[in-house]
């Protein structure tokens, strides 16, 4: 049995897309071979066709990146995000870490085989946007790679279950972008809540301005209260992929958060 980390573009987007634009599509058709009030046909066809080069727009791009992300495709974008967060990630003998939005176990698991000698642990709420997702699909995952020192837990990224410094070290990986009305900052910082003094630290994202606010800020931040290193680098300049591809593919802004405490 081999590891199935899915896809960031779930399958039933693209087929919900391809069949929105067909059925889209044919009621154009309907239309433009219709009888009705020329001016009524007008605005239908019109919104119709709109709505059909939207959808279909939708549908190519999910399609596209769907080959890019895929693990077994010739790009596997996804893997190399995953495995070049991981290699930052370092535990102590026996130490702990933690992987924070793990969805289908990837990263947790990428830094656990990099970490033999420690443990990682996974959170993840496994929602229903993806639905796909679950702690049983990371525990089969863990086990296919053979890798043993992993456990998974339902967890939420704006109130971890865990004590002030209680691990040694904690990633993420386009986990809080998604999480909508919530300061990302004050995201940023319940994750480092938990890390322990002497702790590394490893978290891609989007952290546009946007949607972060002024990073140099925080970070400079980070250094007053008495961290060690913070070093905030840019993913789209050649370090995971190019800035076109990932304009096409909306990742603009992606940034690896890595540092120690």
């Amino acid at each position: 049995m081999s590891a199935n980390y899915k896809n960031w573009v779930p399958n039933g987007m693209i087929t919900a897309l391809t069949a929105g634009t067909a059925i889209l599509g044919a009621g154009t058709a309907a239309l433009i071979c219709s009888d009705i009030d020329p001016k009524l046909k007008k605005v239908l066809v019109g919104t119709a066709g709109a709505g059909t080069l939207v959808c279909g727009a939708m549908a190519a791009w999910s399609i596209y990146a769907h080959g890019k992300f895929s693990y077994d495709g010739k790009r596997q974008l996804s893997k190399a995000i995953i495995e070049g967060t991981a290699k930052y990630i370092t535990l102590p003998e026996g130490g702990i870490g933690l992987d924070i939005g793990c969805g289908s176990g990837a990263l947790t698991i990428a830094c656990a085989k990099r970490n033999p000698h420690g443990r990682m642990v996974g959170i993840d709420r496994w929602g229903k946007e993806y639905a796909s997702f679950s702690q049983q699909l990371c525990e089969d995952n863990s086990d296919a790679e053979g890798v043993q020192n992993t456990e998974f837990h339902q967890g939420d990224a704006c109130k971890l279950d865990y004590p002030d410094e209680y691990f040694d070290a904690v990633t993420s990986n386009y986990v809080y972008h998604n999480i909508t009305g919530v300061n990302k900052q004050e995201l940023l910082r319940e994750t480092l809540r938990v890390l322990k003094k002497g702790g590394t630290f490893a978290i891609h994202d989007i952290m546009s301005k946007a949607r972060y606010g002024d990073m140099q800020q925080f970070i400079s931040e980070l250094y007053n209260e008495g961290y060690e290193v913070v070093e905030l680098i840019d993913t789209t300049d050649g370090m995971f992929m190019s800035k076109g591809e990932a304009k096409i593919l909306g990742l603009s802004g992606s940034s690896l958060l890595i540092g120690k405490k």
